[in-house]
């Protein structure tokens, strides 16, 4: 804001704090570009090295990040992305010289190495930035040496390190599809990226050491670790890790369940044998609270089916802390007198609970458990 007038004198000054992550993510996208091509071409099947190829599809550096498109007609596995993320921390832990060069366009342009945006012009002469441990100096002396292509070598005017150490770390946050053959990568460096490699390590010990719970206290550090790995920074490659971990855990869970329904229903069975067994008629009506799971009352009605031929039950199971409950009827075979589906309509009319079945099976939900007396009274007039 302001003015400023002719004649005046002005002073230019350069933001060095602002620039100074600028140049360390401007020079980790190159590196990242050269990374990308040895992981997913030069270490491809010989067979589709001649079929795919890398090419920059567009890119934006700023102090907090690096985004990077680019070429590239299929998905990329974690394993893949792991490599291009070690393959740009070692070249940090390398210490590897970062070279500018301004020369003739025509002579640089036959470096082996070079990588430059197809379609783009540039000027002449031009500037050359290597990452190497061989000044752009030397490579320019004998230019097609093939032992350039071990560095990346490309034209470009922006801020750059002095050496690769300058960057202190690089994290991989993001890496997904934009466009038909295009996909793009976004990562950081420096202090966010030491900040987000502390913050994986401390949550991933979190999530080991959730491994070592069992039953309900696992499911619920599940849940809690999931909504927290959401909005974590950390490396996309750890999360996949870690989303895996959990996953694992999950299935833990569903087995832990499986054996305590299995269990549970084995006593909810022998409870309704005992009530079949003390009572006259076709129908038994009894409340056992199992929670809002249809699954275990079929299971539930298939037990007790081969144990009990000539009575049908109404259950009624309540979810307290939901505030709803489950009725579910049953009938075997042998019982022809009760109609399941209309048993369970009439007991939970005028409570609002909806649901289905069949003549011989029924399943009802209804919100609210303060209704819950007044529907089994109703089952028991049926």
């Amino acid at each position: 804001e302001g003015v400023f007038n002719k004649d005046e004198t002005v002073k230019c000054c350069v933001d060095y704090v602002r620039r100074a992550p600028i140049a360390s993510n401007h020079t980790m996208t190159h590196v990242l570009n050269f990374a990308l091509k040895d992981v997913l071409v030069n270490k491809a099947p010989a067979k589709e090295r001649s079929t795919q190829s890398i090419d920059q599809k567009g890119s934006q550096v700023d102090e907090n990040k690096l985004r990077f498109d680019f070429s590239w007609g299929g998905s990329i596995t974690v394993e893949q992305l792991a490599a291009v993320e070690k393959y740009c921390s070692d070249i940090i832990k390398e210490e590897v010289p970062v070279d500018a060069y301004i020369a003739p366009l025509e002579t640089a342009r036959e470096i082996s190495s070079l990588r430059a945006v197809f379609g783009e012009v540039y000027p002449d002469p031009v500037r050359v930035i290597a990452i190497s441990p061989t000044p752009v100096t030397t490579i320019l002396e004998n230019p097609q040496d093939e032992k350039w292509n071990d560095y990346s070598v490309e034209f470009c005017g922006g801020t750059h390190l002095t050496n690769t150490k300058e960057a202190q770390a690089f994290v991989l946050l993001h890496e997904e599809g934009i466009a038909k053959g295009i996909r793009r990568i976004v990562a950081i460096t420096r202090t966010d990226a030491l900040n987000a490699i502390k913050a994986g390590e401390e949550f991933e010990a979190k999530v080991n050491a959730a491994g070592a719970l069992k039953g309900n206290e696992l499911e619920g550090a599940i849940k809690k670790l999931t909504t927290e790995l959401n909005d974590i920074t950390i490396s996309a490659v750890l999360t996949s890790k870690l989303r895996d971990a959990l996953g694992k855990y999950g299935k833990a869970v569903v087995a832990w369940k499986k054996e305590m329904n299995a269990a549970r229903s084995g006593e909810i069975v022998e409870e309704l044998v005992t009530a079949a067994s003390n009572t006259s008629g076709e129908k038994i009506v009894c409340r056992i609270d199992f929670g809002i799971d249809g699954k275990l009352a079929k299971t539930i009605a298939t037990a007790f089916g081969k144990k009990i031929k000539d009575k049908a039950f109404l259950l009624v199971s309540a979810d307290v802390d939901a505030d709803r409950f489950m009725v579910f009827t049953f009938a075997p075979k042998g019982v022809k007198s009760v109609d399941c589906k209309a048993w369970a309509a009439a007991v939970t009319e005028g409570t609002g609970g909806k649901g289905g079945g069949k003549k011989d099976s029924a399943n009802f939900n209804v919100s609210g458990i303060s209704s819950i007396n007044g529907v089994l009274e109703k089952a028991k007039a049926f």
